[in-house]
């Protein structure tokens, strides 16, 4: 008798602790889901190979090919990323990291037939494109930094110079702005060719900015200009499913401030592109399009493993809040890293290539936080409720599943009760969380489902998205 005693009073405070678990996720701040308050359309979360960053990737051995496209786009053994952004050559030869141009060659002026010479491999990123589409990739991006150089007024395709013909920008070997057209269609048409669709087309990167590599120089107005030949040229090609985006500006208020010129050919454009170097997107802009951010990195920082340490530029927790603002605070419908795999020492990437070592980085979890959470066609909606420290963004998948990712930038826990309302009454039949911290990567974490309300722990310094169906 003593000893059936002494076991149920040992059991006691297991069980007492138990059922403090179980309460204590139960009891955890209410978070609200306002299935009915919907704010803009997710198209996705991606990065770039461009600059023959493909080639370095194509160097490793096959495994190590696959696991790195793996981590990049797979939804079950990677961050998911659903957008891929291709640079569309310019260079006449791929010296140094140039992208080779598909017309590298002046056919004597702007009305003779340019002189195509497609490789087949446009810098090993078809390869990395067809990878993609093979791990459900749809939205493929792709941007030229400039136009060949015999196009353009300084006879360059880098330091600046403008396309010859639009406004302020006469040449004497005429206006090439049909030609440049052309071109940009025949780069799609090789594509199709190889079973690959470009959904969005664009045709300038940074154009307030003068670089030593490919750059061309445009303001709003000349991108407008060029708009109008581009949008019919597509058209006669039967391409008008193929979005034309501009313009990549080097930061969102840059961007913002070429809006009113863009006026004019607003019904050709698909998407209004910025980058985040000069400023980062905190709030929307005026305009119909959809936004993407389309490309950010901290480009000169040492490689950072680290979720979090001390909240510096390269570090996880900094990304997650980055990605955050973008869409929840300036409505941002696409989050861009600038590349995702190469080698090197900084953290411009979110995966490193040291010889057949692949390392992913906490920022690439970061954005599989949210890739695999919000899918694309996905729409973002109302939350309310979260806690203290604790920023919150939820989305309506097109499957009808619920997604809300719980980003904690404090040192402490946060026990969180996730309900729904409105969607047609939509009442979750089970859950399942996921979470990156300094220890774990996109981990399955603990979630309990009562009432169809998901209760879990969302840890300190951690990110943590809780998928709801």
């Amino acid at each position: 008798m003593a000893s059936w005693f002494g076991l149920a009073t040992a059991l006691l405070p297991l069980a007492a602790a138990r059922q403090h678990g179980i309460a204590t996720r139960q009891s955890g701040t209410v978070v609200t889901v306002n299935l009915d308050q919907k704010y803009q359309v997710i198209d996705g979360f991606g990065a770039s190979e461009a600059f023959q960053r493909a080639v370095q990737m194509s160097k490793l051995t096959e495994d190590q090919q696959q696991h790195t496209l793996d981590l990049l786009f797979s939804t079950t053994n990677g961050a998911g990323l659903s957008i891929l952004r291709n640079g569309i050559g310019s260079s006449p030869d791929m010296s140094s990291d140039h992208m080779v141009s598909i017309a590298p060659k002046n056919p004597g002026g702007p009305s003779s037939p340019l002189q195509y010479a497609w490789d087949g491999s446009d810098n090993k990123q078809l390869w990395v494109s067809q990878e993609a589409v093979k791990r459900g990739v749809r939205t493929i991006y792709a941007d030229a930094w400039s136009a060949p150089g015999y196009m353009k007024t300084n006879g360059n395709d880098a330091n600046g110079g403008s396309l010859c013909g639009v406004g302020g920008a006469s040449c004497s070997s005429g206006d090439w702005k049909q030609a440049y057209a052309d071109y940009l269609v025949q780069y799609v048409k090789y594509y199709l060719e190889s079973n690959v669709t470009i959904t969005h087309l664009g045709f300038l990167n940074e154009p307030e900015l003068t670089t030593s590599y490919a750059s061309m120089r445009s303001s709003g107005s000349q991108a407008a200009d060029f708009i109008k030949v581009l949008g019919p040229t597509l058209a006669r090609n039967n391409l008008t499913a193929v979005g034309i985006n501009c313009c990549d500006a080097e930061g969102w208020s840059s961007q913002a401030s070429m809006l009113g010129q863009l006026a004019s050919v607003d019904q050709y454009i698909s998407t209004i592109t910025a980058h985040a170097y000069t400023s980062s997107p905190s709030s929307p802009m005026n305009t119909r399009h959809r936004t993407w951010q389309t490309e950010a990195a901290d480009l000169n920082g040492n490689w950072q493993g680290a979720f979090f340490s001390s909240g510096g530029a390269g570090e996880g927790l900094t990304w997650a809040n980055n990605i955050h603002t973008a869409i929840v605070n300036a409505n941002a419908s696409a989050y861009l890293y600038w590349i995702g795999a190469q080698t090197g020492t900084t953290n411009s990437k979110l995966i490193r290539l040291d010889g057949n070592t692949v390392t992913a980085s906490k920022r690439l979890w970061a954005f599989g936080q949210f890739s695999r959470a919000a899918r694309p066609g996905a729409v973002r909606v109302g939350v309310t409720g979260a806690p203290s420290g604790v920023r919150t963004a939820a989305f309506r998948n097109v499957d009808g599943s619920v997604a809300v990712v719980f980003i904690n930038g404090g040192t402490g826990a946060a026990n969180v009760q996730v309900k729904t309302t409105g969607g047609e009454a939509f009442a979750a039949a089970n859950a399942t969380a996921y979470v990156t911290d300094n220890t774990r990567d996109y981990n399955e974490t603990a979630v309990a489902l009562t009432n169809a309300a998901a209760s879990m722990s969302v840890p300190g310094r951690s990110i943590v998205s809780v998928i709801m169906r």
